[in-house]
């Protein structure tokens, strides 16, 4: 494993905060290796066609290869730190990656790095390896951080839970996602941001890792889609017990298969329901209806995750109590009958803002149609990221 360097500050007249432990000096660099595994870019996938090559590979004929050949006839090389950085940079320029990371800090190498190819982290690091870190998000729009204070404090309550002590203070956290905010020059898209127990070793305890690493990525996304109504399903994938489901952990396998299911089946992702059977949430996003009698209702936040933007929805949505457009905000259980026989259903989260559903298994909702509330309350969250008050937009210093 490699340490790095510190990197000089990212943004004239912004100072990026030091590592929280010191590391020996090297070479300044512009990309360096934590740990990677060398490729030329992932090939198309599906969970069906991943299962058949499993399937295949265990029944082939390399079961017979003797233990510990190499069963490619090239043998594999080993590689120096410039033939890998020159490799990552390789892998960047091939378009593999269909996103675009603007900057990313890490408290590994104490600095930010705008250079795609040098965005790694230790693979010794307990949040890849044990799936011991929390993380959280918060929108840019029109160069401002949209209720950054908000998903901070879940951030840290899920530090909390998760036992990962701090590397900085709330403050240090705060000025480290601004300035790396303001190093990518992003003024459009997603910061997303990791706190975990740290690299240090491949066991389970976390007794090994003698700090606690930070981690933020900026990703650049120029547009917010407008809301197409979606159809969801009836997840098959168990849900996480309440302990786990209101942290936001990385431990993610259960929602990235309820998504995967979901696109597998036609639809755009799954919901879960909870050990009583009362709706609970979606993959990542959560889940609101109007009832007959023109309510906005919302699953408790008790036992699943509670999400930032489903919360200035309900505050939004008082506007609409108020001329009249709805006759009431509540938050209660909710069965699947009573969701299935709502006039509108919408999921709701950052990504998305508020996305219309159509379509629940084989149940039409309401019209069949985009409803009209749905669309009122995307419009309101949409206002309130581009001109909201003070206390949900934070503005980059550029």
């Amino acid at each position: 494993m490699a340490h790095l360097p510190n990197s000089p500050a990212a943004a004239t007249g912004h100072r990026v905060s030091p590592s929280p432990r010191s590391s020996p000096s090297l070479p300044l660099r512009k990309s360096v290796l934590l740990s990677i595994g060398a490729a030329t870019g992932p090939p198309s996938w599906s969970w069906r066609g991943a299962a058949a090559a499993v399937a295949r590979a265990t029944t082939g004929s390399d079961k017979a290869a003797v233990a510990g050949t190499i069963i490619n006839p090239n043998d594999v090389r080993v590689l120096s730190l410039s033939e890998v950085a020159e490799r990552l940079e390789t892998f960047q320029a091939s378009g593999a990656r269909n996103q675009n990371y603007m900057a990313m800090y890490s408290s590994i190498f104490g600095g930010i790095t705008t250079d795609p190819s040098a965005m790694v982290i230790p693979i010794d690091d307990h949040m890849v390896h044990r799936g011991h870190g929390v993380f959280d998000t918060a929108a840019i729009m029109d160069g401002h951080l949209y209720e950054l204070e908000q998903h901070l404090d879940r951030f840290l309550r899920s530090a909390l839970m998760a036992k990962i002590p701090l590397p900085f203070d709330r403050s240090t956290i705060r000025s480290i996602l601004i300035q790396t905010v303001s190093a990518s020059k992003c003024t459009q898209g997603s910061l997303r941001y990791w706190l975990s127990v740290g690299p240090g070793d491949f066991q389970l305890s976390s007794s090994g890792c003698a700090n606690p690493a930070l981690y933020a990525v900026v990703i650049e996304s120029p547009s917010i889609q407008v809301p197409a109504g979606c159809k969801v399903m009836t997840s098959s994938i168990p849900i996480k017990s309440p302990q786990f489901a209101v942290m936001k952990s990385v431990n993610y396998l259960p929602n990235a298969l309820t998504k995967v299911e979901g696109e597998e089946n036609g639809a755009f992702t799954g919901i879960w329901l909870d050990d009583e059977g009362f709706v609970a949430e979606g993959s990542n996003m959560n889940v609101g209806f109007v009832t007959a009698g023109k309510e906005l209702l919302m699953p408790r936040f008790d036992t699943i995750l509670s999400g930032c933007t489903a919360k200035r929805v309900l505050t939004l949505a008082e506007q609409l109590v108020a001329d009249g457009r709805l006759s009431g905000i509540i938050s209660r259980n909710v069965s699947v009958q009573e969701g299935k026989a709502a006039g509108e259903m919408m999921l709701i989260g950052s990504g998305i803002l508020v996305k219309p559903v159509v379509q629940w298994d084989d149940q039409i909702i309401g019209s069949g149609q985009e409803g009209p509330i749905a669309q009122a309350l995307y419009d309101l969250i949409f206002e309130d990221m581009r001109s909201g008050p003070p206390s949900v937009r934070i503005p980059v210093p550029y």
